[in-house]
């Protein structure tokens, strides 16, 4: 169900109306006292967002000194307000030149309320896209001193953007060099025992486009996930080419692939907008190919050798190597001695810190440390032994396996184009028990 609002509220740090708007009759006039009194003068803000009096939900957001208040009489979906919120505020920052904040709202409060008359209708979410809006409503707002220069305006041509299913991209872009910059940015999730199995592996991972394309293209893009692999076989009545697949979990695209066309022949069909944007996100968790295994053997009573091997190929290497090994709090020397790299004892943190710069593929670097504790008269307690944390970036690699297979671009004028592929594997939380 979406939101349904039956007012809206702008109220100041003190709880002043700037600006409200009544939606629905449902409610009474004075929703703002009661949230004036119940939760602001309560000192109960940040406890929850989402409260009730009476009959009503209050469902409210602080953006600088400003806070958003939408009131609702009946059940509604509360993802959707707060994202209706964030849109919101988006496309208010655009009006007014990057800010929003009391002094912004009370220079633009007439341009604010025909705003509100257009994203929002009897309570009911609308159009908020800050590139549509300003085609038909070209007002322009008070802009603050140190907010950047107004960009160039789109050409007019409201119609087709609004009725149109592509909002998010103008007619009439021309570039004399059209290229695209496709961006594969994985991160790595570890927890590895300390016999070295693996107790939770995970990639999540996202596709990011920037696109400088002339006109209104069409583009396909093409990877080898085992399903699309399928679905194209079926479809050319051949079998699917060997090699390796993947299956994605978790799959979310941008408002800009045609869903419709995915689910039936499952290819990403869409048309970009202008600039850099999201794709899609996913998420894997079979058959991750683990960048590093790290083998720690650690004696309380002797030396501790750790050796870090990069399971990536020999041509390849990662940038930024950081191996953190923790040590007692008790500690009050420390020797080691590393085949590569560069290694320091860090206080405040309690760890060894281990960093190589450059980390070729197929090698097995090791660190040999000794660690001195402080004699104490207490009861010598046992050591909890936190988990070895790692920071890495591999280029040109991915954990998951994804490929780019192609990148079709169409285009009425026929145009060439050049296409850009990357791959970026990072650490997330990657750990190793010790």
């Amino acid at each position: 169900m979406p939101v349904a609002a039956s007012a809206i509220y702008f109220l100041n740090l003190r709880g002043d109306v700037l600006i409200n708007r009544l939606y629905r009759d449902d409610v009474g006039g004075n929703m703002v006292d009661a949230f004036r009194m119940h939760i602001m003068q309560t000192k109960e803000l940040g406890t929850c967002p989402v409260r009730q009096i009476g009959g009503c939900s209050f469902f409210y957001m602080r953006i600088s000194n400003v806070y958003i208040v939408i009131v609702v009489s009946s059940n509604a979906n509360v993802a959707c307000a707060f994202k209706f919120v964030v849109e919101a505020v988006s496309m208010f920052k655009s009006y007014f030149g990057g800010a929003f904040d009391e002094d912004a709202i009370r220079n633009n409060f007439v341009l604010i309320y025909e705003l509100l008359d257009e994203i929002m209708d009897f309570g009911y979410p609308q159009n908020l896209s800050p590139e549509i809006l300003k085609l038909y409503i070209t007002q322009e707002g008070v802009r603050s001193p140190f907010s950047s220069k107004a960009s160039d305006k789109p050409i007019p041509n409201a119609t087709l953007q609004v009725t149109g299913a592509v909002g998010w991209r103008r007619e009439g872009l021309v570039y004399k060099k059209n290229e695209v910059f496709l961006d594969i940015v994985e991160s790595v999730n570890l927890l590895m025992s300390s016999k070295g199995s693996v107790l939770r592996c995970d990639v999540t991972g996202k596709i990011l486009m920037k696109c400088f394309l002339s006109g209104m293209p069409d583009l396909k893009l093409g990877l080898n996930d085992k399903i699309g692999l399928e679905k194209e076989s079926q479809m050319k009545s051949r079998p699917a080419k060997s090699g390796k697949t993947i299956e994605l979990d978790d799959v979310t695209f941008h408002q800009c692939v045609n869903l419709t066309r995915f689910n039936s022949e499952k290819t990403v069909s869409f048309v970009p907008p202008d600039g850099e944007f999201e794709l899609m996100k996913y998420r894997i968790t079979e058959g991750v190919n683990l960048p590093f295994r790290v083998l720690p053997t650690i004696k309380e009573l002797g030396r501790t050798r750790m050796e870090v091997k990069s399971v990536f190929g020999a041509k390849m290497f990662a940038l930024g190597v950081v191996v953190k090994i923790p040590v007692p709090k008790q500690t009050a020397k420390t020797s080691f001695q590393v085949t590569s790299g560069r290694a320091k004892y860090n206080a405040a943190i309690d760890c060894l810190v281990w960093k190589i710069r450059k980390f070729p593929g197929q090698t097995e670097p090791t660190l040999s440390a000794e660690v001195e504790l402080i004699s104490t008269m207490a009861e010598k307690k046992s050591w909890t032994k936190p988990p070895i944390q790692m920071e890495f970036q591999v280029p040109m690699f991915t954990a998951s396996g994804l490929r780019v297979r192609f990148l079709k671009v169409w285009e009425k004028s026929g145009y060439n184009t050049v296409e850009w592929v990357r791959y970026i594997t990072k650490a997330g939380s990657y750990e190793i028990r010790c």
